[in-house]
């Protein structure tokens, strides 16, 4: 029997396997790291340190805090912009949003073999009309009854401060009047009944400010509904691939969100109002058309808007009727409101918004605070518009069960991947697998550049 030759590998001499070998190589342990002084096993030269002020824990914190100051300073600086020009920001976002909800008559008259520009011009004197008429109706509702209106208000809330002072609770009543009329002064900074009442010239400045914003959003809606199609279709081209189809997916739930909400709040509305009219008139309360307009347009700010509006009209009731039909309109108010959270809103809406009650009232105030009304009308569709773009342009959320989180917040119905249709999609899966083409024009440049050489 010969031994094995020492120059023979170890596995060979001891028998063992090729995978076994491996297995002690990787249990090996690493040779000790270079160190900056010298030492060590690895002999060479000393290794210089790349430590600086900004590598260690503290240096990395500072570093990120600077990015979100200065991410914070470029965003107040916008926000300061778009406040110097309040009144363009205004008409852009209320015309998006009109448009958005008339956008499906012109498409559906276009569906009906009219031409793009008779189905725009329809849609757009349609909506002009609908809009006049209730204006007016308003303003004819409310004008001759307004004063009787706000001295009915302001003497039922006396009796309501003087029936509390009263009482057995120690409710200071000054402290909650000044509270009210500071909310009322910061709702109403920069507005119209603001402005009016400081003086005769700041009213006519707001009249005209108003009516500079009221014809800019009629002109914005009508190239809104002609060329919009064409002014998206611009703006998309100058992205490919996936970012392209997360954009004409945003645009696509942005349409949905704010023409169904749009449309949803002004049926809601109407039957708030009708609803809450006919309860009144059959209480025997006085004043009840301009209640029941006060009501329609309260209920355009959401959570809140029909619940301001009912207490406005129960006040009128204390002074007007009583205290028991003051009672009996808080309580047609409240079933109103069930009505509309439990009923309405589901069947109208469906999950245009999916936004939580938090949300939306924290949405309502931001927007109250930076724009006052106008603010608090805007807040909610453009806040659940945001939330929509968040889902698409993100996957980082996980949808369903989770053995740890247990059931999904967010049901089916309310992500935004199961709201587009299916040519929707098939769309969406073109752009993505579309490669960058060249320009043809530049094409045919060089073509011809190459045929005279």
């Amino acid at each position: 029997m010969t031994n094995p030759s020492p120059t023979q590998p170890s596995d060979q001499r001891t028998g063992s396997s090729g995978a076994d070998a491996v297995l002690a190589a990787h249990d090996r342990p690493d040779p000790p790291a270079e160190t900056t002084d010298g030492e060590g096993t690895g002999g060479g030269p000393p290794v210089a340190s790349a430590a600086g002020p900004w590598s260690d824990a503290l240096g990395r914190a500072g570093s990120r805090a600077a990015q979100v100051l200065l991410v914070a300073v470029v965003v107040a600086g916008i926000v300061w912009l778009l406040l110097r020009v309040t009144v363009v920001v205004i008409a852009l976002l209320v015309a998006l949003i009109l448009a958005a909800a008339v956008s499906p008559l012109v498409q559906w008259l276009v569906g009906k073999e009219w031409s793009h520009l008779w189905a725009t011009l329809a849609a757009f004197l349609g909506i002009l009309v609908l809009l006049g008429g209730l204006v007016t109706g308003v303003v004819l509702a409310i004008s001759n009854e307004w004063d009787d209106l706000v001295s009915s208000a302001e003497e039922g809330w006396q009796e309501l401060q003087e029936w509390v002072a009263s009482g057995p609770l120690p409710i200071d009543t000054i402290a909650i009047d000044t509270a009210i009329r500071q909310v009322i002064d910061v709702v109403t900074d920069g507005s119209i009944a603001g402005n009016v009442a400081d003086s005769a010239v700041t009213g006519i400045a707001a009249a005209t400010e108003v009516l500079t914003g009221a014809v800019l959003t009629i002109v914005i809606l009508f190239f809104f509904l002609k060329d919009g199609h064409r002014m998206w279709n611009f703006a998309l081209r100058w992205f490919r691939g996936s970012t392209r189809a997360k954009l004409a997916e945003s645009a696509d739930r942005s349409a949905e969100v704010l023409g169904g909400y749009m449309r949803g709040i002004a049926i809601i509305a109407l039957v708030d109002a009708l609803i809450i009219g006919i309860g009144l008139a059959l209480v025997g309360i006085p004043l009840v058309l301009p209640l029941a307009v006060i009501v329609f347009i309260g209920a355009f700010v959401p959570l809140i808007g029909a619940t301001v509006a009912g207490i406005f009209a129960a006040l009128v009731a204390l002074v007007t009727a009583g205290p028991v039909e003051a009672l009996i309109v808080v309580a047609i108010v409240v079933v109103v409101n069930q009505l509309e959270g439990d009923l309405l809103e589901p069947v109208i809406m469906g999950n245009t918004l999916s936004l939580h009650a938090l949300v939306v009232l924290l949405a309502l105030t931001v927007g109250t605070l930076v724009g006052g009304i106008p603010g608090a009308v805007l807040a909610v569709p453009y806040t659940a518009v945001a939330w929509k773009v968040i889902q698409v342009c993100t996957d980082r959320y996980q949808t369903g069960q989770d053995p740890m989180l247990g059931e999904d917040p967010l049901g089916p119905e309310d992500r935004v991947s199961e709201q587009a249709t299916m040519a929707e999609r098939w769309t969406y899966q073109r752009m993505r697998r579309r490669r960058r083409r060249r320009n043809p024009g530049a094409a045919e440049q060089d073509s011809a550049l190459g045929t005279g050489h």
